[in-house]
């Protein structure tokens, strides 16, 4: 027996919490594919703490969008019971894992980002955003040093780790951009002085990463062309895979509690 997706009413405010509670969720279960699988048992650890970190984000995000909807949805009803379509996270999270200096890549790209999003956002006019950043940004600055360290340890290593990152910077490269893109819905939230606007984070942002890419003798893509879709619902195939084994306890087994 499964269950049916459920309805969400996606006011401004439900939709921006939404989004920065999916995106947290979808990379900390990418994280979590790492578990008893990692190049060694420091950084099983260290990759399985950094998907506790976010999933505790997207557990605080997603209570907050249940309050403000006011509806009878919960945390555990938006982590399981929407459809591939009503996620709205970053086509960047979403990507598969592949080898050791891909993930380390689109967690370096995605963490320095994050680092910047929860330090802007602890000045939001709404308190529990503002909370909530606090508490994140402490995470997040410690995923920022991981694996930029990694970034450095990889390019400046051997000649097969460079080549594998600098495969990894090419070819995520393109999912960078929706990061900072700004839709009507959010733009009214920024006016309001909720939200951030995260163009303004980009320079920082890409100082950051030439410093480190630089540093770890590797180039960044000279192509601005870049994918987006994610936070309007328009996934790659590698979503629908991962939620089916996300959500296949809570769709085969409504309702069940441990």
């Amino acid at each position: 027996m499964s269950v049916a997706s459920i309805s969400v009413c996606e006011t401004p405010l439900v939709l921006y919490t939404l989004r920065r509670a999916d995106d947290a969720l979808i990379l900390g279960h990418r994280l979590s594919e790492w578990c008893g699988h990692a190049p060694m048992l420091e950084e099983d650890m260290a990759l399985a703490n950094m998907g506790l970190d976010l999933l505790g984000q997207a557990r605080e995000l997603y209570g907050y969008a249940a309050k403000v909807e006011g509806r009878s949805n919960d945390e555990d009803r938006f982590a399981y019971l929407r459809d591939v379509r009503q996620y709205r996270n970053l086509l960047l999270v979403e990507q598969p894992n592949g080898d050791f200096a891909r993930t380390m890549v689109r967690q370096f790209f995605y963490a320095v980002f994050a680092d910047l999003y929860w330090r802007g956002m602890m000045r939001s006019s709404d308190t529990t955003m503002a909370a909530i950043a606090a508490r994140s940004e402490k995470e997040s600055a410690y995923h920022v040093r991981h694996s930029s360290e990694w970034i450095v340890r990889l390019g400046d290593g051997t000649e097969e780790s460079h080549r594998r990152a600098q495969a990894a910077i090419d070819d995520l490269w393109a999912y960078t951009g929706e990061m900072f893109a700004v839709d009507d819905s959010e733009r009214g939230l920024i006016e309001r002085g909720i939200a951030i606007d995260p163009a303004a984070l980009r320079a920082p942002w890409l100082k950051t990463i030439a410093a480190v890419v630089g540093e770890a003798t590797l180039a960044l893509p000279g192509n601005d062309w870049m994918q987006k879709g994610g936070r309007d619902g328009r996934h790659s195939e590698h979503l629908g895979h991962l939620l089916s084994e996300l959500q296949s306890m809570q769709r085969s087994f409504p309702g069940a509690t441990w």
